[in-house]
């Protein structure tokens, strides 16, 4: 078969990760065009990161958990009652900031453990289980606020959610050193983590992404990066918030691609009989991921408080729609046992991108709402028709 037979060949076969970033350029040109070029500009492209940054946080935990064949409705409302034991924690009990945020990530993690030992270990499905969170945390925190708002926080807790890396030109330089020698130090890490990674597969004969594919590929995704890094170092330079995300996103990409743990957790999604005849301790997974989710939806608690610089008993309403819509938009499977970290971190970046678009138009919430459930509808159905193109059932 020639070169270009195999290429078309392999990229038929990667036309789920192919068509999201499709769809992604395809949305960022449009909205371009439309807002008369505000999309790209760099104060637009730092909010955009900011107002989306805990969205995308629920997104990583929400894709583990969905992979492994669950769901979990209760972290708009963990957001909420996080956000709102930070808010007493700090302004009332006069905890230092950044003990309450270790203390609230502890919390996050016994809420976990809570749900987890429900679905795990009692067998109830986790649809259940976390609907009734959903309620109690809602519940409990209007509980803990009184159905009244705690603010101000103070300078430093305030910076996790809407705070910038310090700028080493003084405010003077065109582009902010700092974000710079980051952006491309992220893109030389890219660059070497590919290449080595495909040296590697090359050695094991288990390597059938075609040369001219691999390069374009690379290509695109550093410019890329390099282009937000412009972007950003343009304007106030890096949010404290992405470079939150950005370890997020590396950290749990390699638990899922090269741990014994991920291995496990795809393993559950794919069959749970399987699993667990493999060997697979498939309870204590359960229970770890949950636990884990509860970690992650302290954390998006505590980014969304401290942007926002208020606890509110309303705070997260309908988070975890917008997680559960990037993940299943990134390219998960409703069944399980596929997706990746970062197509939930697209998916939640096409969410963004849409509401912030429409906003700029002006387009009423209504219709906002329309749009992001036909774009949820067709991501899905694409999923279908993906796995009966194949011959999947």
């Amino acid at each position: 078969m020639s070169a270009f037979g195999s290429a078309l060949n392999y990229l038929a076969g990667q036309l789920r990760q192919i068509g999201l970033f499709i769809a992604l350029i395809a949305i960022i040109i449009f909205f371009q065009v439309a807002t008369d070029g505000i999309t790209l500009k760099p104060i637009n492209v730092s909010n955009l990161i900011v107002q989306n940054s805990y969205i995308l946080i629920l997104a990583v935990g929400m894709v583990m958990v969905i992979i492994a064949g669950h769901i979990d409705l209760s972290v708009g409302s963990v957001v909420a009652f996080v956000g709102a034991m930070s808010g007493v924690m700090i302004t009332q009990w006069n905890i230092p900031w950044w003990v309450a945020i270790i203390l609230c990530l502890i919390l996050g993690a016994l809420v976990g453990m809570w749900q987890g030992f429900w679905i795990a270990y009692f067998g109830i499905p986790a649809f259940i289980v976390t609907l009734a969170g959903m309620l109690t945390f809602r519940g409990l925190t209007q509980i803990t606020l009184q159905n009244q708002q705690i603010s101000p926080f103070p300078t430093e807790f305030r910076a996790l959610g809407s705070g910038f890396l310090p700028d080493l030109g003084g405010g003077t330089s065109f582009l902010e050193p700092l974000t710079v020698a980051l952006g491309v130090l992220a893109t030389l890490l890219l660059v070497a983590q590919a290449v080595r990674s495909r040296v590697a597969r090359k050695k094991y004969n288990v390597e059938d992404e075609p040369l001219s594919w691999f390069l374009i590929k690379l290509v695109f995704t550093a410019a890329l990066i390099l282009l937000i890094t412009y972007l950003l170092a343009s304007y106030r330079g890096t949010p404290i918030v992405l470079i939150v995300l950005g370890v997020l996103t590396v950290a749990y990409s390699a638990v899922m691609a090269r741990s014994v743990f991920g291995r496990h957790v795809y393993a559950l999604g794919g069959n749970l009989n399987a699993a667990a005849l493999s060997g697979v301790k498939t309870k204590r997974v359960t229970f770890q991921l949950f636990v884990n989710m509860g970690v992650i939806s302290a954390l998006a608690g505590l980014v969304f408080t401290a942007q926002l610089n208020l606890a509110n008993p309303k705070a997260g309403d309908g988070f975890e729609l917008d997680a559960i819509a990037a993940v299943f938009i990134g390219g998960a499977a409703v069944t399980g046992g596929i997706g990746t970290v970062t197509g939930a971190i697209i998916g939640g970046l096409i969410i963004g991108i849409l509401n912030n678009g429409m906003s700029i138009l002006g387009v009423g919430t209504e219709y906002q709402q329309l749009i992001k459930g036909l774009v949820l509808l067709a991501a899905v159905a694409f999923d279908v028709y993906n796995k009966r193109r194949s011959g999947g059932r």
